[in-house]
């Protein structure tokens, strides 16, 4: 039952790593996007492309 406990603690410390690092791509960025790359159902990267437009600036 122990080993089970911390399988489920560790998961919920990678999520909230993955979640922590999602929102600090997040932070800052105007115009662009956040990508996520899933595959066999765990995040394997993510992916920052942020725009510039002078206009905004």
């Amino acid at each position: 039952m122990a080993i089970q406990d911390e399988g489920k603690n560790i998961k919920i410390q990678q999520t909230a790593l993955i979640v922590s690092q999602i929102t600090q791509m997040l932070q800052g960025i105007r115009f662009g996007s956040v990508e996520i790359i899933i595959h066999d159902n765990k995040v394997v990267q993510i992916e920052r492309k942020e725009k510039l437009r002078p206009d905004a600036l």
